[in-house]
C-alpha cells in the first residue's frame, strides 16, 4: 500500500496560468479533492492576464514573475520557513510551441534549474517536476511502450530541452533535494489552449489529417487523471529521483481517437462531418524531416511539428504508478473529451 502524506502548508505552482497549472488550481481549492490544500497556494504567472484567470480562486496568491530570471522567483519564496510548515513545489512551468527556438532552453531547461536552486535553498519537503513523453521520443516500433528504464532519445528541440530538465532534476536529488517527476503524454480536458480547440474543429468539420492506416497508438491523459498523479507524486512517501508515466489506463488508435472525439463532439450537441482527410504514411516522415531541418536553422512550425508526431507511435506503460503511487485513472478517452468540449462551449468558443 502506498503511504500518502498529508498536503503541505504552502504550495508553491509554477506555470500556474496554463492548462495543467489552471487545472491544478481548480482541484487543490476544491474541498473534497485528495490534494485539497487547507494552507496557501503560491501561484507563479506570467502576467496579468493569467493573473486574471485565477481570480477568486480560494487560499491562492498569485506572483508574477518568470522562471526565467532567478531574481523574479524570489518573491514567490519569500519569507517561507520550514519550521511554519511544509512547502511543496509543483513545477508545471514550461513551453510546448514557442515563439522561438531559444525559449526552449530558456524556460524548460534554465528555468527548472532556477525553480530547483530557488527550492533547495528555501528547504522544500518535495518537488515534482512536470515532464514529457519527448525525452524519449517515439516508439521504434507499434507494439512497444515506454516503462522508465529506457535511455534518453529526445525527439528535436522540445524533447532536448526536457531531458535537461529531468537531468537538472537529478542532480538536485544528488545533491539532497526530495524531488520527482512526473512524465505525462499529450493531455485533454478543460482549460485547454487554441491548438486543442482547433483539434475539435478539424475533427468536426472532417479535415483531420489521419496518416497511414490509422493503427499509431497514443497514450493520452485527461488533465484530471494527470492531477490526480502529480498530487500522488507529490504525497506519496517514495525515494527521492523517481519517475513515473502518468496517463490514462492504455493508449488509443489515432482512428480511435478521431472516432471517439466525434462521438463526444455529436453527444454535446455538434454536427459533425465524417473525415475523409487520409494522407500516406510518408507524409508525416516527410514533415518530421522538414521540421527537423527548421529547428535546426532555428525555426519552429507547429502545424509542420503536429503532422510530424502524427505518424509515430508514442505509448506509455503506467504500471510503475499503479504500484508506487496507487495512481488509478478514472476518466477514460470518450467521458473526459465530453468535459473538455463542455468546457470551450462554457466558454463561448466556436468548435
Amino acid at each position: 500500500m502506498a503511504e500518502r502524506g498529508d498536503p503541505p502548508a504552502t504550495t508553491i505552482l509554477t506555470g500556474a496560468g496554463g492548462w495543467l497549472g489552471r487545472a491544478l488550481v481548480a482541484e487543490l481549492t476544491r474541498p473534497g479533492h485528495p490534494g485539497h490544500r487547507r494552507g496557501r497556494i503560491r501561484a507563479l504567472v506570467t502576467g496579468p492576464e493569467e493573473a486574471a484567470s485565477l481570480a477568486g480562486a480560494p487560499g491562492v496568491d498569485v506572483v508574477v514573475g518568470d522562471v526565467r530570471r532567478p531574481d523574479w522567483l524570489a518573491p514567490l519564496f519569500a519569507g517561507l520557513d520550514p519550521q511554519d510548515g511544509a512547502v511543496d513545489v509543483i513545477h508545471a512551468a514550461g513551453v510546448i510551441h514557442p515563439r522561438r527556438m531559444d525559449d526552449f532552453e530558456e524556460v524548460n531547461a534554465r528555468g527548472t534549474a532556477n525553480v530547483l536552486a530557488a527550492a533547495a535553498a528555501h528547504g522544500v519537503r518535495r518537488l515534482v517536476h512536470v515532464s514529457s513523453n519527448s525525452p524519449f521520443g517515439t516508439n521504434p516500433h507499434p507494439g512497444d511502450f515506454f516503462r522508465g528504464d529506457e535511455p534518453y532519445d529526445p525527439y528535436l528541440g522540445y524533447g532536448r530541452s526536457k531531458m535537461r530538465a529531468e537531468r537538472h532534476v537529478l542532480t538536485a536529488v544528488g545533491r539532497g533535494l526530495d524531488a520527482v517527476i512526473v512524465r505525462p503524454p499529450w493531455f485533454y480536458g478543460p482549460f485547454q489552449p487554441a491548438r486543442q480547440t482547433a483539434f475539435f474543429h478539424m475533427i468536426r468539420t472532417g479535415r483531420f489529417p489521419v496518416l497511414g492506416d490509422g493503427e499509431q497508438r497514443r497514450s493520452m491523459v485527461y488533465v484530471g487523471n494527470l492531477v490526480q498523479g502529480v498530487v500522488a507524486a507529490e504525497l506519496t512517501v517514495t525515494p527521492p529521483g523517481r519517475a513515473w508515466w502518468i496517463a490514462d489506463a492504455r493508449p488509443y488508435t489515432v482512428t480511435e481517437i478521431v472516432d471517439t472525439v466525434g462521438r463526444a463532439l455529436r453527444a454535446e450537441g455538434c454536427d459533425v462531418r465524417p473525415n475523409r482527410l487520409r494522407l500516406p504514411a510518408v507524409a508525416g516522415r516527410v514533415a518530421g524531416r522538414a521540421d527537423a531541418l527548421l529547428q535546426r536553422v532555428g525555426r519552429y512550425v507547429q502545424p509542420l511539428h503536429v503532422l510530424g508526431e502524427m505518424g509515430t507511435t508514442i505509448a506509455c506503460d503506467i504500471s510503475a504508478a499503479r504500484l508506487e503511487l496507487a495512481y488509478e485513472p478514472s476518466v477514460a478517452l470518450k467521458a473526459g473529451m465530453r468535459a473538455s468540449i463542455r468546457w470551450c462551449l462554457e466558454q463561448g468558443l466556436d468548435l
